[in-house]
Parts: structure tokens; C-alpha cells; sequence
């Protein structure tokens, strides 16, 4: 039976918010450190940049296939596999003698931290009804809010004490104490499981039945465009504040910090506006906001505004908004699809993560030693988030969080 949103153990909360914060430690966490990497390699902006950007690339694609692994063996072997598979691969990026090597690590970084993530999602469906889901979601990604915020703080003071390879090894270690909570505390959810989830056949049917379903995208898109904002800023961050107005490498983790609180500020608010607004009318909110802010950060940079606030400023509230929209698309997107959720979360996040892994190739291979390819790839994608939310998105009985929490039938 699906569980009121009270009832939430404490360790199952702290499990979810680990296994999601991997990712953004991820990619936050050596930020500070690209300016670096380019120096030591002797590489391009945009080849370093392939360092986030393979890494969303290889999350995206072996998202296909963590999602049917946790629903036919299970959310607990997956995760547990998925944490090893992180930790190893952080070690191999403190060792990495080339760039090349390093991008191969983080792709196995990636293949790891996808498996935590997928289980994270399919575990909260797995236990709670749609509304109540993306209420304890928000909790975790809240709390998950921490990592954004600390990890820049800590990759950058990590970055000018000790250099690049002292945040890889920062990473290993939150790998290994994921994975010992893991291990220790974790039970199956999953009581579902499909032996012929794996199957070619079974696989392609189940994707193809998701992906014909349009409330699936009525939620995917939104989130995609959120997501792909956040990660044109992810991308440049160090290169546009570091590199263009010279703020220091043990400094920048505190500026970028400044931009994530928004994360978690949106993500405490919406629990609240989830039970007043739904879940349709809080993903409309935040992609109001966003597309706002998003203007104000291209008009800014289109009138050559040259300080680090007319970056700063507005992309705190494109974060802000990104931590209200995410929580509530993730739960509306897999909500249909009880016996695929894993598959479900697998393709939402290919979708999500391979549409920003291509913003923000594109805003790095475009960058110019000047704002405007930031500011215009955040806008772009704040105007998809706007337009998928307005029109794809409908108020109805049987919608998540609406009037009823009937299904969308299969």
C-alpha cells in the first residue's frame, strides 16, 4: 500500500539524498578546477568541457539500461553496483595521466551515479502515490541542495590548497560512504520485478509504450528545458566567472554557491505549492519564473553589462525555478507507469540529460570570452521549459496531483 507523505523514515530520507547528491557532486564538486584542467593538458575550452558534457552523454544512455535492470533484479543490487562502480572509476580520475583518460572515467563515473539516481526515483514511486512522491522527492532534492552549494565551496578551496586530483579523490569518498549506507540499510522496494525486463522485445515494447504516451512528455519537456538552462550555467560557470571577470579559483566556489541556494530554496517551496497549485500549476509557476529570469540574463548580456550580478542574479532564479519544476515533473512523468518505473526514469533522464549535454557542448564550442553564448543558451532553453509547460500540460481529473490520482491507462 502507498504510504501517506508523513510516513517517511529518516534513513530512508538521508539513503534518497545520497544517492541523488551523487551527480551534482559530480559535476559541481571540480568546477573550479577547468580552468586548471586546461592548463595541464594543454587542451581547448570546449575539450574540457567534454569532461561534464560525455559525462551527462554517458548518464543519459546507460540510463536505458539501469532503468529495466532495477525492475527486473532490483532497486538494491543496482544502486548497491551502481555505488562500486563510482568509487572505482573517482580513483581512476585521480590517477588519470591524460585528458582522454580522465573523459573515460567520467563516463564511468557517469554509467555509476545513473544507476543511483534511476533507483533513487523509481524507489520513491515505488512506495508513494504521485502527490505524495513529488512532496517526498522534494525533501530529498532539497537536502540534496546542500551538494551544490558545498561542492563548488569545497572543490574550490580543494583546487587552490592541493589542485585538480584532491576533488577526484573527494569524490571517491562520498562513493564509499554511499555505498556503505547503502549497503547496511537499503531494502528492496521493488515488488514488481519482470524477469523479461531485460529482454530486446520486452525492453523496446515497454520504451515505445512510454514514449507513446503524451503525459509523458507533457512533464519530460519542461523538466528538459529546466535542466538544460541549469547546465549551459553548469558548463561556462568557471570559464565566464573565473576566466572572464578574474574571480579567484578559492573564491569562485563561494559566488557559484550563491547561484545554487536557489535549488534548495525551490525545493522547500514547492512541497507547500504542490498542495495548493498541483502539480500541473507549481511546474507552470516555476517555468514562468524561469523564462523570466532567463530574459533578464540575455538582455543583460545583449546590452554588454559586464559584472559577475548580471550573471549571478539572474540565473538565481532560473535555479530557483529548475528546484521547483524538478520534483514535480520526475513524479508526473513515471506516475503512469507503476510496473516500468525504472524504464520510465531511464527515459526521462536520457531525454533530460542528453538534450543538456548538447546545450551545453554547444554554448562551450561557442564561447567567445564574452557572456552572450551563456546567456543565449539559457534562454533558449527557458523558453522550451515555458512553451512544454503552457501548452503540453493540462489541468484534468486524471492528471497526478489533480483532482483525482487515477492513472493515465496503458
Amino acid at each position: 500500500m502507498p504510504r501517506p507523505i508523513a510516513d517517511v523514515p529518516a534513513g530512508l530520507l538521508l539513503l534518497l539524498t545520497g544517492l541523488l547528491a551523487l551527480q551534482p557532486l559530480s559535476t559541481d564538486l571540480y568546477l573550479a578546477s577547468l580552468p586548471a584542467l586546461r592548463g595541464h593538458f594543454q587542451a581547448s575550452v570546449s575539450a574540457v568541457q567534454l569532461t561534464l558534457s560525455a559525462f551527462l552523454a554517458g548518464f543519459a544512455l546507460s540510463q536505458l539500461v539501469a532503468g529495466p535492470l532495477s525492475d527486473r533484479f532490483g532497486r538494491r543490487p543496482v544502486a548497491i553496483a551502481g555505488c562500486t562502480l563510482f568509487t572505482a572509476a573517482s580513483l581512476a580520475g585521480v590517477l588519470a595521466p591524460s585528458l582522454g583518460v580522465l573523459i573515460a572515467a567520467r563516463v564511468l563515473q557517469a554509467i555509476g551515479v545513473c544507476c543511483t539516481v534511476v533507483c533513487a526515483r523509481a524507489i520513491v514511486r515505488d512506495l508513494y502515490e504521485a502527490e505524495a512522491g513529488a512532496r517526498v522527492l522534494s525533501r530529498a532534492l532539497m537536502w540534496m541542495g546542500v551538494a551544490p552549494i558545498a561542492g563548488p565551496v569545497a572543490g574550490g578551496l580543494l583546487q587552490a590548497t592541493f589542485g585538480w586530483r584532491a576533488n577526484f579523490g573527494l569524490l571517491a569518498a562520498a562513493g564509499a560512504l554511499v555505498l556503505a549506507a547503502a549497503w547496511h540499510t537499503l531494502r528492496e522496494t521493488n515488488r514488481h520485478r519482470n524477469p523479461a525486463a531485460t529482454d530486446a522485445a520486452t525492453l523496446a515494447r515497454n520504451y515505445a509504450r512510454i514514449a507513446a504516451s503524451r503525459r509523458f512528455w507533457a512533464y519530460a519537456l519542461p523538466v528538459t528545458g529546466s535542466y538544460s538552462a541549469l547546465f549551459c550555467f553548469i558548463s561556462t560557470s568557471s570559464f565566464v566567472l573565473i576566466g572572464i571577470f578574474g574571480i579567484p579559483a578559492r573564491q569562485f566556489g563561494f559566488v557559484y554557491a550563491l547561484v545554487t541556494t536557489g535549488y534548495m530554496l525551490g525545493a522547500m517551496a514547492v512541497r507547500r505549492a504542490v498542495g495548493r497549485f498541483g502539480l500541473v500549476g507549481s511546474i507552470r509557476l516555476g517555468a514562468s519564473v524561469a523564462l523570466a529570469a532567463a530574459a533578464c540574463l540575455a538582455a543583460l548580456a545583449l546590452a554588454d553589462v559586464r559584472s559577475p550580478w548580471a550573471v549571478v542574479v539572474p540565473m538565481f532564479g532560473v535555479v530557483a525555478a529548475h528546484g521547483f519544476i524538478q520534483p514535480c515533473c520526475q513524479i508526473g512523468a513515471i506516475d503512469p507507469f507503476p510496473r516500468q518505473a525504472g524504464a520510465a526514469a531511464a527515459l526521462l533522464g536520457f531525454v533530460m540529460l542528453a538534450v543538456s549535454a548538447s546545450a551545453g557542448w554547444a554554448v562551450g564550442a561557442l564561447h567567445d570570452g564574452g557572456t552572450r553564448p551563456l546567456a543565449l543558451g539559457v534562454a533558449s532553453s527557458a523558453a522550451l521549459c515555458a512553451l512544454a509547460a503552457w501548452a503540453l500540460l493540462r489541468r484534468d481529473a486524471s492528471a497526478p496531483g489533480q483532482a483525482g490520482t487515477a492513472r493515465e491507462a496503458a
